[in-house]
């Protein structure tokens, strides 16, 4: 009979989030994460089997939460280039409040680990496949009502804008002057239009 967990798994999901997302995949030892969690050794392998199963979870966690906050944000647009604008800015407002300099923990995960280990590539291509559709929607309704030009097809800048958010993301971590970053953002949106 397996055993029944006695934590709050996503409290739990959280403090080996934090662990990650400061020291990274391979800076992070299996005593980084029993401090964190205040688990034993033997609980986070019974109820994760392995560090690298809990960092896919903590991954899928923190894919989640930055989901949900675009979600909402998209919500509330009442056209593309306000949805785009939306993205640009709730990845700006992520940039100006770390105050520790961490950055984007899945851009920051696909430049240390997406070539190590082939269960991390294939959560980053589909995080990645899923964030260009996205993105290609949005630009592609943009096209039909006109807001958007068609000097490239819906994909091609939906890549474009995929590439410019990571890009932003890796830009803040040492640059966090708002008027640099809205600039850049301001760039990239030119060339939509």
């Amino acid at each position: 009979m397996p055993k029944v967990e006695t934590f709050n798994r996503n409290q739990v999901l959280q403090k080996a989030t934090e662990v990650f997302h400061k020291k990274g995949y391979n800076g992070t030892s299996m005593q980084d994460l029993v401090d964190a969690t205040s688990l034993n050794r033997s609980s986070i392998y019974n109820s994760f089997g392995s560090k690298l199963n809990l960092f896919l979870e903590v991954l899928s966690y923190y894919q989640s939460f930055h989901n949900n906050n675009f979600s909402q944000g998209l919500a509330q647009s009442y056209n593309a280039t306000e949805a785009i604008e939306t993205i640009f800015e709730l990845s700006l407002t992520e940039i100006l409040n770390d105050n520790d300099r961490k950055g984007c923990m899945i851009v920051n995960c696909k430049s240390e680990m997406v070539n190590q280990e082939p269960s991390i590539k294939s959560f980053m291509e589909k995080n990645q496949d899923r964030m260009i559709a996205m993105l290609e929607d949005i630009v592609y309704k943009g096209q039909m009502e006109k807001i958007f030009n068609q000097d490239q097809t819906a994909n091609q800048y939906a890549l474009y804008l995929f590439s410019s958010i990571q890009g932003l993301r890796m830009t803040g971590i040492l640059n966090k002057n708002e008027k640099e970053l809205r600039n850049l953002i301001n760039t990239v949106l030119k060339v939509l239009h």
